[in-house]
């Protein structure tokens, strides 16, 4: 019953993961981060090495599974599978009908975790310092980054697989961000609609290829560097609030494969000067409830994990 709770929780987390990763500018390894389970998922992917390998060629299945933290990975996967399949047309709807809610929960959901996250370093130093300010900074800038045109060839999906999947686990850094400066947002999520197996499973291999080299990364700098690192990854979140801001005005529009117009290009502005230039309401009673609804989701989670752990 225990194990049934626990890798139950880890399904809605990574329902939570999956959630993000559909919308540019959240990040699943920001999810991960806040729900605990972010160096467990370093360390279950990073077990996937030639020792553990061997076990399958040798058919001990049982004890490939056990070696890969199997049962957590099987349920994260899942959770993140129904999000990306469920609810996908639900973020889309909200993205496009409810914005300024939707983003401003967003920024209280990031904003509070890093701080959250930023509370838990023991040791401060000039290092840690400057990691969160480069954290900042780098993630500012990649928010900054216009979309641009592709290849269309079959293998660059590969390629946008292998670096969006390491943006996905980097806290702060959109995997779907990444997707769409690369011009591949819409490709996937048409994929994904359109169940276009082949271009799915192109994807998935670039996405393992990544996860597999980069994670390995990541794992030794928290390893080895662990405060500074935190700092870093703080840091990334913290920049990202540039890409979540309620209010933007579209500079430029693109026209997509069903000949939709979508917005290709904007810029942040101010409640008011939202209400001036794009003449719609700025809808700041609902943008700072949902910011204090995303606030007080992380302050119960961390509240009832802290529970569990006691109990």
């Amino acid at each position: 019953m225990r194990s049934i709770k626990k890798y139950g929780l880890t399904y809605l987390k990574g329902m939570a993961m999956g959630a993000a990763d559909i919308v540019p500018g959240v990040s699943g390894g920001s999810i991960a981060l806040i729900a605990g389970i972010y160096q467990t998922l370093l360390d279950s992917i990073n077990s996937f090495n030639l020792e553990n390998l061997s076990l399958l060629k040798k058919l001990e299945v049982k004890k490939f599974y056990k070696a890969v933290n199997g049962s957590f990975l099987l349920s994260l996967l899942l959770g993140i599978l129904t999000s990306v399949f469920a609810l996908s047309k639900v973020i889309t709807y909200l993205m496009s009908e409810h914005p300024i809610p939707l983003w401003s929960f967003f920024c209280g959901l990031i904003l509070v975790s890093a701080f959250m996250i930023l509370r838990d370093i023991k040791r401060w130093h000039l290092g840690v310092v400057l990691a969160v300010l480069l954290g900042t900074v780098l993630a500012f800038w990649v928010t900054n980054l216009p979309p641009t045109a592709s290849p269309d060839a079959k293998w660059f999906v590969f390629v946008a697989g292998a670096i969006a999947i390491c943006a996905m686990i980097l806290p702060g850094i959109s995997g779907s961000f990444i997707l769409l400066i690369l011009g591949k947002y819409e490709t996937i999520l048409q994929a994904v609609s359109e169940k276009d197996i082949f271009t799915l499973a192109l994807f998935a291999s670039g996405c393992v290829v990544g996860i597999l080299s980069f994670s390995r990364l990541v794992a030794f700098l928290l390893r080895k560097f662990h405060s500074t690192t935190i700092g870093l990854l703080s840091g990334f979140m913290l920049g990202s609030v540039n890409e979540l801001w309620p209010w933007k005005i579209v500079t430029a529009w693109r026209t997509s494969s069903s000949g939709e117009q979508k917005p290709f290009l904007t810029e942040n502005l101010w409640p008011t000067e939202y209400a001036e230039q794009v003449g719609n309401d700025p809808l700041i009673l609902n943008a700072l409830l949902a910011f204090l609804f995303g606030i007080g989701l992380v302050l119960g989670i961390e509240r009832l994990a802290t529970k569990l752990q006691k109990s």
